[in-house]
Order: C-alpha cells, then structure tokens, then sequence
C-alpha cells in the first residue's frame, strides 16, 4: 500500500492522516484488511509504534474495525460526519485533458465495432430460456475427472515449469492433438506443424499479423462470424464477401473474381451461422483457385465435432497439397470457453513466421492448463465426453425442432440443423424491421433470443434468428420455444 507522509508534526499523526486520507478518498473501499502494523511499519521504514498509535487513533474515531484473530479493517459504514467531511475535502475535477491521439490500428477497431464493447461474456439480466449460441453445456462435462487431472498435474510441478513455456505450446499437448486431428479430421500432420493458441480468435489475429496488409482484401462468407470481420478490419483489409447457399460457399463464382484476394475466410464443415457443409466438388475447387490466386485459406473448424447425420466430414486441410490452407480449432465449444485454448495446423511454410509473431504477443501459454489437457486427452476422456455430449445435443436438438414445428409450423424456416451447437430460424411473413421489438418482448417474456443482422453485411429482409440449444435441458428447451412462439403468433 502506497502511503505518502506529509512531515507536518509526529510521525504517528502523519501515518494517521495518511491513511485516514486513502479511506476518505475511497481507495481503501468499506471492509477492506489492512496491513498488519508490523508490516506497515516496515513499509514505511518506521517503528511498529508508530504505526499502533496510528490505528489506534483510526479505531477511536470509526474509521477502522478489528476483529480478534482477523485483523484489521476499514469499517463497513463510516459515521455520517466523516462522510460529509470527505464530501467537502473531495478534489476539484481536474481540468478536461487533451485527446489522446489513437493507433490507424485502435481507430479501425472501434469503426469496425460500431461503438459496442467486445465481448463474449453472458448477458448480465440472466434469463430462464436464453438461447445464446456457441457455450456448451457446462452439466455435461466431467468436471470432477478434471478438476482431479488438475490437482495431480499441479501436484508435479517442478521448479523448471514455473519458467516460461515455448509460445508454440507443450511439445505433449501438441503431439496429442497432431494424433487427434489425424485420428478425427483426416489431417496429416506432424506436432512441428502444431501452435497451441487462446481461442480462435488468436488464431484469426495472428493469420490477419501475418498475412494482411492495410488494403488487401479478404474473402469472407455472407453471412460470416462477425469476430473475423473485425479482426481483419482492425488490421486494415477490405472485405469482400461471397453469397453462400444450402452447400456453402459458391465457389464458382470465383472464377470471375478480378480482384487479388490475399487471404480468404471459410468455415466449409459447418458454415457459420448457416450451418451448411461444403461439399467435396467445392472444397476442390476452392483449393484450386487458392493455388491459382497464390492465396491463404483459414479454416475456422469451430465445431465440427457436433454432427448429428452422415458420415464424419474430412477437413479441407486433409485435402490440402499445396500448403495454402491454416486449420484453427477450438476446445471452447467441446469442453469450456474459459480453458481459453485452441490450435492451428498451418502449413510448414508458416510455422515459424506466425510462431515468432505470437511469442511477441503472449510469450506462451499457461502450462498447467496445457499439462492437464494432455492428460485428459490421452486418457481417452476427451473422446468419451465428445460421445456423450453428442448424443445430449442430439437430443436437444431434436427437442427444439418438435417445439419450433408444434408452435411455430409453416411461419418457420430452419436451416443447419444436421451439426453443431445451435440452429437458423427464419421467420417468413416478418420483416427485419420489428425484430428488434421481437427480441425485446421475448426476453421480457425470459427468452432470450439473437438477431442474425450482425454476420450480415447486407442484412437480410425478414427476421432471421440464430438459436442455441447446447446448454438447456429439452423441457427448458420446448418450454422457451413455446413461450417465444406466443409472442410470434401476437404479431
């Protein structure tokens, strides 16, 4: 604690008012632990009594509190004189400071953003049937199994794994995963090719570091995941989009494209929010067009895990003999956002430039999180939690299409119901301009419900909403739908 004597008078009187000073001033808020006089003292450079007949004084007056076998505390309430004292003592305002002049890079982020803080935190008014898309289901994971992998991982820490770790990520975590995506996705790869990352949205950051320059254009789906339209706008690309249809990307369009795109942005095996899949003719020929163009293709596998119908789908970098195609998955989806890791598989020509980059913007990982994972993921957990929760999600699925088909019939249009954690919902007969009054009565109703307006640069006409169904139970589930359908059939 940073307190400054003011030499006026006893030093005792000085401790005194300098605390007295940070308690009246709020920044030792109501309740707060003290130091303990023999550490203040030694803080200050003091003897320890000085410092008790500071407190004492401080204890005689209200402004602290002891607690025998606690210590020492800022009282909760201060007497009302005090207050009014400090109300008087307050500061003048300091003078309106010159603007700050921002980064070409921060002006892009808030343009891009429109004025709306970023985040992917949950709503704050919590709702009873909130259909947010993309958290799993916290119930379904085995937490129990790994919070015990964590404690005996933590057990084993060295004191050479308090240093930092390798940017790229645990040499263990990437050879499970090299295994995995091998195993699950059809990638041939090895752990070198391997870059342990935050999330997806590092791995979108680092391709936009590395590969776009102010003015190149990116290729993106319409609709796409807004997350990656700004990233690439912050980093100063021009976007340009391509219509998807019920197979993805038209990739024959492409072939009339005259402008040199630098990088393009795909979700091939669950199209994002569409939830179309793209066909193999297409995957080839979009990696034809990618050699002949000398572009980078990101594919955002964000959760192909989920597929509820069909054959499992090989990724697009299983296809990829050419080097052109950075892979990123995420565990958020299958296990929990907050684990906060992710990977990329890129090709070898782009392992050390986007390894370098990120060393300079995170210098690694946390360890013990990666070292758990290891474990979780060779000790055939993670594959049986992915069993599991695909037969639930199944299940919740299926829950949410009898409601929208009961309560909704032919007013509703669903699309991307055959994988991943959430679905389209298309309201015919209304227009985009009452869904805002839609979601509006909806969540005072407790529903919460999303507008597909933001993964649109050009919004459609009717009302089109994204609906998750991964972290409710189907009788919450029937029960939200049903309500969301009343407010519907009183428009």
């Amino acid at each position: 604690m940073f307190l400054k004597l003011d030499a006026d008078g006893a030093l005792y009187d000085q401790v005194y008012r300098a605390l007295r000073g940070q308690i009246l001033g709020g920044r030792l808020a109501a309740a707060a632990r003290v130091p303990a006089t023999r550490d203040l003292a030694r803080e200050l450079g003091v003897s320890r009594n000085v410092a008790i007949m500071a407190y004492r004084q401080l204890l005689d007056e209200g402004y602290l509190t002891a607690r025998k076998g606690s210590g020492t505390f800022v009282a909760r309430e201060l007497p009302r004189h005090l207050t009014t004292v400090a109300a008087r003592r307050r500061p003048v305002a300091a003078r309106t400071a010159a603007p700050v002049h921002l980064s070409a890079y921060a002006r892009r982020v808030l343009e891009a953003s429109h004025g709306v803080q970023f985040t992917w935190a949950p709503r704050r008014d919590v709702l009873p049937y909130d259909f947010r898309y993309g958290p799993p289901s916290f119930t379904d994971f085995p937490h129990e199994t790994w919070c015990r992998i964590v404690a005996r991982r933590a057990r084993r820490v060295t004191i050479r794994d308090l240093d930092y770790g390798t940017p790229e990520g645990l040499p263990a975590l990437r050879e499970a995963i090299a295994e995995y995506a091998g195993r699950a996705r059809a990638i041939a790869c090895t752990p070198d090719q391997i870059l342990v990352v935050n999330g997806s949205q590092q791995a979108l950051d680092l391709a936009a570091r590395v590969l776009v320059d102010p003015g190149d254009v990116v290729l993106m789906e319409e609709p796409h995941y807004r997350g990656a339209r700004t990233v690439m706008k912050a980093a100063g690309a021009k976007i340009e989009t391509m219509a998807v249809d019920d197979h993805g990307l038209r990739t024959a369009e492409l072939a009339q494209r005259r402008t040199l795109s630098r990088l393009a942005i795909v979700t091939p095996s669950h199209q994002f929010p569409t939830g179309a899949v793209m066909p193999l003719a297409r995957r080839l020929e979009l990696l034809a067009w990618a050699r002949r163009a000398g572009a980078c293709i990101f594919e955002d596998d964000y959760d192909s895990e989920y597929r509820y119908s069909g054959r499992p789908i090989e990724a697009l970098a299983a296809l990829d003999d050419s080097g052109c195609v950075l892979y990123a998955a995420t565990f958020s989806k299958v296990m929990f956002p907050s684990l906060r890791l992710g990977y990329m598989i890129l090709p070898e020509r782009l392992v050390e430039p986007i390894r370098s980059v990120k060393a300079l913007m995170d210098t690694g990982g946390p360890s013990l999180a990666q070292a758990a994972l290891v474990n979780f993921i060779r000790e055939g957990h993670f594959e049986r939690h992915l069993h599991r929760t695909r037969t639930r999600n199944a299940s919740r699925r299926a829950a949410m299409l009898e409601a929208i088909e009961r309560h909704l019939g032919s007013r509703a249009q669903v699309s991307g119901i055959n994988a991943g954690l959430h679905l389209m919902l298309w309201l015919r007969d209304l227009p985009a301009s009452r869904s805002r009054e839609l979601r509006m009565r909806a969540a005072r109703a407790g529903v919460g419900v999303y507008s597909v307006e933001p993964f649109y640069l050009s919004p459609p006409k009717q009302i089109g909403l994204l609906l998750g169904y991964a972290s409710m139970p189907e009788k919450q589930i029937a029960e939200g739908i049903r309500r969301f359908a009343a407010i519907v059939n009183s428009l």
